[in-house]
């Protein structure tokens, strides 16, 4: 299997050639942009399996580049990893809002941003397909109400339409339909989908905002995915939770 293709874009060319030659060292092949136009000529031209992606930029911001691959269909399933800067907790709710997978605040560890960009790469790899060798048997689909998740094949159907959901709101939504019923914080939620020990909470919050704009028949007053105050959150299945 060919190594992964990232694609970093970044103005800042000290920045970007430290975390090339730790995505190169780890394996990967990787490809540079200084701006946001180009980093679109350069996706439109090879489309690549990630992009590392900072949100000051000059001709084409971060966050619009963001936006611009989530609406086209050829790149829309592309993992986005945001490098963003440690004041700017607005744009950082912005870009996963728009859908971003990950992100890293500067002054980063590059360590720390490649074994993130390994997390979303191996979610990545469950997509469609799977690996060569794996066992033919599918995994079991996940149902409530009109919500029906295929694991195996990472899509999602509510009312028989396809979700557009991230790597990030399947795993969150896929982890809820196992355990229905049950409370989790946004700590313990952080840890057992996405397997970290550190982050911003503030990432739960967006995640679960987004599945209940695709989920919930009302997200300003959800049945389904519930807030238990003092606690975190809860999937009702049955949608007949107390407000």
């Amino acid at each position: 299997m060919p190594p992964s293709h990232i694609l970093v874009v970044d103005d800042d060319p000290t920045v970007a050639e430290v975390v090339a030659r730790y995505l190169l060292h780890a394996g990967y092949t990787v490809e540079r942009a200084a701006d946001g136009r180009a980093a679109l000529e350069q996706v439109a031209e090879r489309c690549p399996d990630l992009v590392v992606l900072d949100l000051m930029l000059p001709e084409v911001d971060g966050l619009e580049v963001c936006r611009r691959l989530r609406a086209d269909p050829a790149a829309r399933g592309v993992p986005v990893v945001m490098l963003t800067a440690k004041g700017d907790e607005q744009d950082r709710i912005t870009g996963l809002e728009l859908g971003a997978d990950d992100y890293v605040t500067k002054p980063f560890s590059p360590r720390e941003l490649v074994l993130r960009i390994q997390s979303v790469l191996r979610r990545s790899a469950a997509a469609p397909g799977g690996a060569p060798n794996e066992p033919e048997t599918a995994p079991e689909l996940l149902r409530a109400g009109d919500l029906t998740l295929d694991p195996g094949a990472r899509r999602a159907h509510r009312a028989g339409r396809e979700l557009a959901l991230t790597l990030r709101e399947f795993d969150l939504l896929a982890f809820l339909l196992r355990h229905p019923g049950t409370a989790f914080g946004r700590e313990e939620l952080m840890h057992k989908v996405w397997g970290w020990d550190f982050g911003d909470m503030s990432t739960v919050t967006v995640h679960v905002r987004r599945l209940r704009e695709k989920v919930e028949d009302d997200p300003a007053a959800p049945r389904l995915i519930t807030t238990v105050w003092g606690v975190g959150y809860r999937f009702d299945p049955s949608g007949e939770a107390a407000a």
